[in-house]
């Protein structure tokens, strides 16, 4: 069935943020894998998380507004309710992060942050050979993978129920944009700015 909403693309995450989530992918991936097997590639991938991060931080408060983390508090009271119709298969349609992306995106990032925060503090003088901080870092990086495994069902999961390619957003930067759509009016053309 054609939706009969009418719908163009507009531009969402601007290229610093799709540079950011892909550049971050392949930097996780790589310092997951190579703990005890290049340990020195799994060191620069956890500095150049750290830098990506910092950045990430940085563009959440002067980026463009749906890489800003000003909308963070009210998306994340709605994930509950969000979460439930979910389950029913009823999801409203944002042009933003949805508030399950908005808790999911919280979650990782924070995680993210002790993660490589704590691998950091591993190879100083103070810190090397204590045991909470290598505790911090280990469990920290067993947590994040079921994460980004939920984070990834998640994406599948709402591109299935809106008809909608989430992951070649995050690619293109563009949404489709509709009537029903919430995070943005449907009259701002340049909702990516």
């Amino acid at each position: 069935m054609k939706d009969p909403d009418p719908a163009e693309t507009v531009l969402v995450w601007d290229l610093p943020l799709r540079l950011w989530h892909w550049l971050l992918a392949v930097l996780v991936l790589v310092a997951w894998v190579t703990p005890n097997v290049h340990d020195e590639l799994h060191r620069l991938a956890g500095y150049a998380i750290l830098g990506l991060l910092a950045f990430r931080l940085i563009w959440g408060l002067i980026g463009t507004r749906h890489s800003r983390f000003r909308s963070l508090r009210a998306r994340l009271r709605a994930t509950p309710a969000y979460l439930w119709n979910l389950r029913r298969g009823r999801t409203g349609r944002y042009l933003g992060l949805n508030p399950a992306g908005t808790a999911m995106q919280l979650a990782l990032l924070l995680l993210l942050i002790v993660s490589a925060v704590s691998g950091a503090m591993q190879v100083t003088v103070r810190f090397f050979g204590i045991w909470w901080v290598e505790d911090t870092h280990e469990v920290t990086s067993y947590i994040l993978i079921p994460l980004v495994v939920l984070h990834v069902a998640g994406v599948v999961l709402v591109s299935r129920l809106q008809r909608e390619n989430l992951a070649r957003a995050m690619l293109t930067g563009r949404k489709l944009l509709r009537r029903s759509i919430r995070g943005a009016p449907v009259s701002s053309p340049k909702a990516g700015s």
